[in-house]
Order: structure tokens, then C-alpha cells, then sequence
């Protein structure tokens, strides 16, 4: 079976490429996961956020908005204490802030959902990269989704870390065109 060249084998990297990534999500509560831990990554490697995907999970109350929003300094200083995510104040406070921006779109959007795959029309992107090919880093849309998120308020929310995002929720299918995930997430 052949996989996209960054999914290696027989590890959470490898299960995370065959079973998440480029899968179109629709959960609100995941789709604020993503936005967290793609944050989170900046500068680091995935596998490292990989790795600490279930600590996340408890130290952000399983990724619920309404709760990360109402964090207070305690909350903080409890969060900057916890070896067991990246223990980087901005990126503790990007999350917080971006729960509360994210509870504002859902407001106004009546999803984040909604408001996200708006940008695709609800259909995601069919790209087709060969195994040899550099993935981009960012796209026209990522650029756009970035200005916009920014404009919300949101924080970490970079040109190359909204194309993270996309890849990761399906919105853009990148998966090389020789894997079998491509084909599967409906790319021909």
C-alpha cells in the first residue's frame, strides 16, 4: 500500500495520515481542535503535536469552546505547567483568544462549519501531487482564510498554518496522487 513519503510506517504519524488527514470534518468540536493543535504547531514538528494530542485533549477540556474561552490567569499559569503540551504562553493565549473568536463565528454563522467550508464551496479541493513534489506551504485561499480569521480576531493563524488546517479537515485533498488516500477522499 503506498502512502504519501511523510507518513512513514507502523507509527501515530502513519495512522494519523490513513485515518485523519485530508478527511472532510464537519464537528465544530473538531474543527476547534485542529485550529488549536495546527497553532500549537508553529516551528515545531507534527509528530511532536501528535505525541502530545491526548494531553491536549485533558488540558483543553476536550477541546470545548466555551469552556477554553472562559480561561482565566489561573487556568493559564495551571496550562504553562503541563510538560505534557507546548508550554508557550502566546500559544496557550492564541487558544483562548481563538475560542472566544470562534464562539463569535459560530454566532454569526450558526457553525464554524458553516463558516469555514464556506470558503470551498463545501466541496474540498482535489489536488493532484505526485509522491516527488514539494506540497505548498500556503495558497491564495489559505492567504484569504488567514486575513479573514485575523480580522475575527483570531491569533496563530498564519497563511501556512490555515493551509495546515486545510489539509488536516479535508478541505484541500493533498495526498499524493500515487496513495490510496487520495483516491479515497475523491481525488481521481
Amino acid at each position: 500500500m503506498q502512502r504519501c513519503n511523510w507518513a512513514g510506517s507502523g507509527s501515530a504519524t502513519t495512522l494519523y495520515h490513513d485515518q485523519e488527514w485530508g478527511a472532510p470534518q464537519h464537528d465544530d468540536r473538531r474543527l476547534f481542535e485542529f485550529l488549536v493543535l495546527e497553532g500549537a504547531q508553529a516551528g515545531l514538528s507534527w509528530r511532536t503535536i501528535l505525541e502530545k494530542r491526548d494531553n491536549y485533549r485533558i488540558a483543553f477540556d476536550h477541546f470545548d469552546p466555551e469552556k477554553v474561552a472562559a480561561y482565566d490567569q489561573t487556568r493559564q499559569l495551571v496550562l504553562l505547567n503541563n510538560s505534557g503540551i507546548v508550554r508557550n504562553r502566546l500559544k496557550i493565549q492564541a487558544a483562548i483568544k481563538n475560542a472566544q473568536a470562534f464562539l463569535a463565528v459560530q454566532q454569526a454563522y450558526g457553525s464554524f462549519d458553516a463558516y469555514i467550508w464556506g470558503f470551498v464551496n463545501y466541496t474540498p479541493l482535489q489536488n493532484r501531487f505526485h509522491s516527488h513534489e514539494p506540497l505548498p506551504a500556503f495558497s491564495e485561499l489559505s492567504i484569504a482564510i488567514s486575513k479573514d480569521l485575523q480580522r475575527r480576531g483570531f491569533k496563530f493563524v498564519g497563511k501556512t498554518i490555515c493551509y495546515a488546517f486545510m489539509q488536516a479537515i479535508g478541505m484541500v485533498n493533498d495526498h499524493a496522487v500515487e496513495c490510496f488516500r487520495h483516491a479515497q477522499l475523491g481525488g481521481e
